[in-house]
């Protein structure tokens, strides 16, 4: 079964201020799109780069987790340290991923060129960052999830089938 960490990096969610609401969307979006078994293990941190980084470690390379989905920490705000904590436990970061997200966003918001979402590889552990708002995730994960399979494939991560009314995975022949 392919465990799938859902962290969200939130200082005022990890204090309780606020109810969680990009887990349960992450979860939600997975829940469509995926008919393989699957394994949610959910984290709300707060932001910084070494609460991140720390805890990007512990599912990686503890938790040895297939795939993980960040959200939140992606702005250009002080404590928007997300992608400068992904980086610090990258083997190799996938750029394009960020590219067609904001790509994607800028269709419904102008201010999608301020995200700095990304995503790379850690061992066997495919990491993305995504933006903290419900909706924005939907739009990115649509985006870009059709390559998701074949990048676990690749880096050698548990196997994935998407519902392709959702999502249709390519693999190339």
């Amino acid at each position: 079964m392919v465990a799938i960490g859902l962290l969200t990096i939130s200082d005022r969610a990890s204090r309780g201020d606020y109810v969680d609401r990009s887990g349960p969307a992450m979860e939600e979006w997975l829940a469509l799109a995926l008919t393989s078994p699957w394994e949610p293990v959910r984290r709300v941190i707060p932001d910084g780069i070494d609460s991140v980084r720390a805890e990007l470690l512990r599912m990686c390379d503890e938790e040895r987790l297939d795939l993980i989905l960040a959200s939140g920490g992606t702005g250009p705000s002080p404590r928007d340290l997300t992608p400068e904590a992904l980086r610090s436990v990258l083997h190799k970061e996938l750029p394009g991923f960020g590219e067609e997200m904001r790509r994607a966003s800028l269709k419904d918001v102008p201010t999608a060129i301020l995200s700095r979402q990304t995503a790379g590889v850690r061992g066997a552990t495919l990491i993305i960052t995504l933006p903290g708002k419900p909706a924005a995730i939907a739009t990115c994960l649509e985006a870009v999830f059709a390559a998701v399979p074949y990048a676990l494939d690749l880096i050698g991560a548990g196997r994935i089938e998407t519902d392709p009314a959702v999502v249709r995975a390519f693999r190339p022949e």
